[in-house]
């Protein structure tokens, strides 16, 4: 188990500043999704959404396995426009990316998990991360927030990351952590039992610094949409990506896949994937 009061070896370069900065945060502070500069896109998840998790089974260093499959369960209803897009109850799932169990010598275990995704009232994927702001910027508030909150520390690449001196890591079951959504994702608002209506298209907020915004659509609609082999949402979906070159690929169970390679140089850019039926 455990405890509340555990001691951490953190594998992060911290400056006594930052260690100062760490203490004044204010135990049990939750993060707010962020307040656009302009009016949100209609029937839009927005960026930086906060969605509460529980976990549903206990896991540990000592028999995890890289690629596992972690399930938690949402805490809080979640709407858009007024509806339920991910109702209380609900799965999410996390990844094992790391884990290693205890060794001789006083070395503990190691547990990494990946926060990846939610499925919606409509059974799309909402891609989740394990940080609020993820456009740049110190992430000091969300990582010291989540450590007081449930002794789990947060970070950009690696969510959940736990270090016990000479012990495994054992996360139990019940362990409650926020997660984030992923990019800003256009929901079809009749699949949740909402009344029709007609809306404009989607148009992304402005790119941070250094990324490009990249609005993903496909006919037909609720597909995968996977950058550089990692999912990030589905379509149609505003997804964040570094200027440069990625391989954005498009996936519908019974569709074939939609690959493109291209040099993102932003600041917005619009695809359009047809999807052809498998044969």
């Amino acid at each position: 188990m455990i405890r509340t009061c555990v001691r951490f070896c953190l594998f992060v370069s911290l400056s006594a500043s930052v260690l100062a900065q760490q203490a004044a945060v204010t135990p049990g502070t939750v993060n707010n999704p962020p307040v656009p500069s302009t009016p949100p896109p209609p029937h839009t998840l927005l960026d930086g959404t906060p969605v509460k998790l529980r976990l549903t089974q206990t896991i540990s260093s000592a028999n995890a396995k890289v690629g596992q499959e972690i399930p938690f369960e949402v805490l809080e209803d979640l709407k858009v426009d007024d509806t339920v897009v991910l109702p209380k109850g609900a799965t999410a799932i996390g990844t094992v990316t790391e884990a290693n169990p205890k060794k001789s010598m006083g070395r503990g275990g190691k547990l990494n998990i990946s926060i990846t995704y939610a499925r919606l009232a409509d059974q799309e994927k909402a891609a989740l991360r394990a940080v609020q702001d993820n456009k740049g910027g110190g992430h000091i508030g969300a990582m010291t927030g989540a450590m007081v909150a449930t002794s789990i520390v947060f970070f950009p690449a690696a969510p959940l990351f736990l270090f016990i001196h000479g012990k495994d890591i054992t996360i139990p079951q019940g362990t409650e952590i926020t997660a984030f959504v992923q990019g800003d994702m256009h929901l079809d608002m009749m699949k949740f039992g909402a009344a029709p209506a007609v809306a404009a298209a989607p148009t992304p907020t402005a790119a941070p610094a250094g990324q490009a915004g990249v609005y993903i659509e496909s006919t037909p609609s609720g597909a995968d949409i996977n950058v550089d082999g990692n999912f990030v949402g589905s379509t149609p979906s505003t997804v964040y990506v570094a200027i440069g070159e990625h391989e954005i690929t498009v996936l519908k169970r019974g569709f074939t896949s939609w690959t493109r390679k291209m040099n993102v140089s932003g600041p917005t850019i619009h695809l359009s994937a047809d999807l052809d039926k498998a044969n």
